[in-house]
Order: C-alpha cells, then structure tokens, then sequence
C-alpha cells in the first residue's frame, strides 16, 4: 500500500518569497492590520510596563531615601539606648525621634529593622514579653552575631512564657547559626537549660556535651561539664 508522502519545501522556495516584492507587501499588509485592530491593547500594554517600571524605580529610591533620613534619626536613639535611658531610646526626646516612631514611619528600610531590635531587647529587659517577640520576630539580618542575638532572645522570651518548644527552636537557630567560640557556648548553654526544662535529658547532655567537646577555652566549659556530669547520674538511675 502506497503511503502518502509529505509536500516538502525546498528552502529556497523560502528565499523567493522573502524576495518578492508583493509576498513582502501582503506579508507588511497583515502587520499594519494587526496594529490597528488591537493598538489600543497595545498601547494598554505598553502604558502598563511603563507605569510598572516607573513605580519599582520610584520604590526603590523612595525606599533609599528613607533610609537615609531614618538612619540619621537612629543615631540618637541608639545612643540613649548604648546609656541604658531606654524611655528616651524608645520615645525620643522630642527633639529627636525615638525607636517606636522610626520603626513605624520608616517601613522596609534598614533603619526600621535594626529598630525592631533594639525595641524588642528593651521589652524584653521589661518583662514585656509578648511584646518583644512581636518586635524580634519582625528583625532579619545578614550579620551573623546580631541575628544569632535576635534567635536567642526570641529564645528567652518564649522561656518566660512557658513556651519551652519553641524557645528550644530558637535556641537551636542560634546556636547554629555561624557557629563561633564567643557566642555559640552561651547559646548551647541556653538550649541545653531549656531541654532540661522540658525533661529531655539526653538532648540537654548532648548539648552540654558539645560546649566540652568543641568549645573548652570558653567561660561556658566548666559549667557545662558539671551540669553534663550531673544529668548524667540522674539519667543512671
């Protein structure tokens, strides 16, 4: 049986048409009628991406702006709070702005994160707990040992709370986090109490047990092999 065999086009068929005069006038034909039966969609568009494009710019020099301005208000603030005159770190003088309203009028800037920080260090020193997680869980940053901070006092106050899990969870981020021999230890010292606290023993000895395997020129090393020594024995019995 005979199959059907395909029409092939030898390519240079495909150069005469793009030769020919009036191939290339019907082909142009088409393309002036598609633009006029949809140049206003068209021009939608194209308003579109350039209103788009304009608001990203717009947003990020409005946002580099801001930064800077909130940035010179953080100094004082930051001051106040280096002096422990918290009240003033957090409300200003009024003269100068303090953390809470940096924070609130300068949203998305570098400025309003850091002040996150310091607010929420401030509650928590207050007992106000609640209310520094809500500021901590709001700081992100790319410098190691501030975040670690972050992880570790987001760690304290869920501990006031009774929220053992969690601050074992925050505890563990920061003692992960960048591992190093100043902060790591306190941080694993940290966790190591909260196991405890929540009657995982093996979990607390392991974590004393790393400040005595990786960490015995720190502060935190004899500490941790007593308290490792005595949850030892109350596990052998």
């Amino acid at each position: 049986m005979a199959t059907k065999q395909s029409k092939r086009v030898h390519p240079d068929h495909h150069n005469d048409i793009l030769e020919d005069p009036s191939e290339i006038a019907t082909r142009l034909g088409r393309g002036e009628a598609f633009l006029k039966q949809n140049s206003k969609v068209l021009a939608g568009v194209l308003i579109a991406a350039v209103v788009l494009i304009g608001g990203i710019l717009f947003f990020q020099i409005n946002t580099q702006n801001q930064n800077e301005k909130a940035q010179k208000e953080m100094f004082q603030a930051v001051y106040f709070f280096e002096q422990d005159s918290v009240q003033l770190a957090l409300n200003g003088d009024g003269i100068n702005a303090g953390l809470i309203s940096i924070a609130d009028d300068y949203p998305r800037t570098d400025a309003a994160n850091l002040a996150h920080f310091y607010i929420g260090s401030i509650y928590l020193s207050e007992r106000k707990y609640e209310e520094a997680l809500t500021e901590l869980e709001q700081f992100s940053a790319d410098d190691f040992l501030v975040q670690a901070k972050a992880y570790s006092l987001i760690g304290d106050a869920n501990m006031e709370l009774g929220n053992t899990d969690k601050a074992i969870s925050s505890y563990k981020k920061a003692a992960e986090y960048d591992e190093n021999k100043y902060f790591t230890p306190k941080y694993l010292t940290k966790l190591a109490i909260a196991y405890e606290a929540a009657g995982k023993i093996p979990e607390a000895i392991a974590a004393y047990g790393e400040i005595e395997d990786k960490y015995f020129e720190s502060f935190e090393f004899s500490s941790a092999r007593k308290h490792k020594a005595r949850l030892e024995g109350l596990a052998s019995k």
